[in-house]
């Protein structure tokens, strides 16, 4: 354990991943890692560059706005002038499946009847998005996070 009461690593609380770890390690305690999301990595798979913990968010911002999956605007990049990938499209790394009659709408559905102050009759909605912090239960009751 940290000084602080923290583990040094992070991934040994409960439900915490690498890049969490990472991404709290950076911006709560200054930590020289770079968190790397779907957007970081597309940026540096892409450009081949090494980056440090300081370009985070930048790197975020970048990868979330100009380099994009399918269709990177190169044109608006500051990183174009280096990047051997300036200018190509990509397919889809995956296709994803129709929303309608998914689990995916049946937790939207869930959600907004939350949010709406209805009931929701969906438990294993209910259960998922408990589960990812979207919704706190308490007996009967279901509502959104304090």
């Amino acid at each position: 354990m940290a000084s602080s009461g923290w583990p040094d690593d992070l991934t040994e609380l409960p439900g915490v991943g690498r890049y969490t770890a990472d991404a709290v390690g950076t911006f709560a305690f200054g930590r020289d890692v770079l968190p790397v999301d779907v957007n970081i990595g597309r940026v540096l798979e892409r450009t081949g560059a090494e980056f440090g913990a300081g370009a985070a968010q930048a790197l975020f911002d970048l990868g979330a706005t100009i380099c994009l999956a399918r269709v990177p605007r190169c044109d608006s990049c500051p990183l174009a002038a280096r990047c051997p990938s300036r200018g190509r499209r990509y397919e889809p790394a995956r296709k994803q499946g129709p929303l309608a009659g998914s689990f995916r709408e049946r937790r939207a559905i869930a959600l907004r009847a939350v949010a709406a102050g209805s009931r929701v009759d969906d438990a294993e909605a209910v259960e998922s998005l408990a589960r990812d912090g979207l919704v706190e239960v308490d007996g009967e009751a279901v509502r959104l996070p304090a």
